[in-house]
């Protein structure tokens, strides 16, 4: 979204429906503007955000972004006064879905998904610049597994190597593994038995490519006879002796 204000452009991630007072939407990349100097942007959320009390309900659908721009409204959001709703109704990935742990209830569309990988940076210098970057990505990293470890509860070491294959749920399988509380449109069923096993999905890079190398690599072995094939030979040879 851009707003016009004088002269100023201003391209903002986020929009409240005016019909709607309390309903925020995140669309597209957060922060996309940051490299040019729009370091306003959160503060300007911030503000904007401190007009409204009560609950609100945050739509997202967004591939990421910076951050830092992540890591700050996800406080805003967890500092409000009143109940947060995050419902994802296509894409919560990578600093976006950062932002949608902050609600007291996640809940997914059936067709949405959400996804979380390591942080990445681009670095130009000698040997120090490279090794400063690695350290500070390593603490984003461990920033970043903090909030998924308050939502899922899961083990550090599990989460960090979801970030390292770069992992894709699904609405269901977010549910199961503590992503999200929900999924939109369903009905409620009580006593549902579900198998996550064989009805949800979870894609990451690395399983996937190690299974494809596997089956290029695998060698055949040739299958053992079988009894029934041995006893035919048997009975063939002792046939060719009666001949001779």
């Amino acid at each position: 979204m851009m707003e016009r204000k004088g002269e100023q452009a201003m391209f903002k991630f986020w929009n409240w429906v005016k019909c709607e007072e309390n309903t925020l939407r995140i669309d597209g990349i957060i922060a996309e503007e940051s490299w040019w100097g729009d370091e306003v942007t959160p503060k300007q959320f911030k503000s904007e955000l401190s007009l409204r009390s009560g609950d609100i309900t945050v739509w997202i659908n967004s591939p990421g972004g910076d951050v830092f721009a992540g890591a700050q409204i996800y406080t805003m959001l967890k500092e409000h006064d009143g109940n947060i709703t995050v419902k994802v109704d296509g894409l919560a990935a990578s600093a976006a879905s950062v932002i949608a742990m902050a609600g007291d209830s996640v809940e997914m569309s059936p067709s949405a998904m959400l996804m979380i990988h390591n942080p990445a940076t681009m670095v130009f210098g000698e040997t120090g610049d490279f090794e400063g970057a690695i350290a500070m990505l390593n603490e984003v990293k461990e920033s970043i597994i903090n909030v998924y470890e308050l939502k899922t509860g899961m083990s550090r070491l599990k989460i960090s190597n979801m970030m390292d294959a770069e992992t894709w749920l699904s609405a269901k399988r977010a549910v199961e593994m503590g992503f999200a509380d929900k999924m939109l449109y369903k009905p409620e069923q009580a006593d549902e038995q579900v198998d996550f096993a064989f009805n949800s999905f979870m894609f990451d890079k690395r399983t996937v490519v190690a299974s494809l190398a596997n089956k290029l690599t695998k060698k055949k072995t040739p299958e053992p006879a079988s009894q029934s094939n041995d006893d035919e030979y048997k009975q063939l040879s002792k046939r060719l002796e009666l001949i001779k």
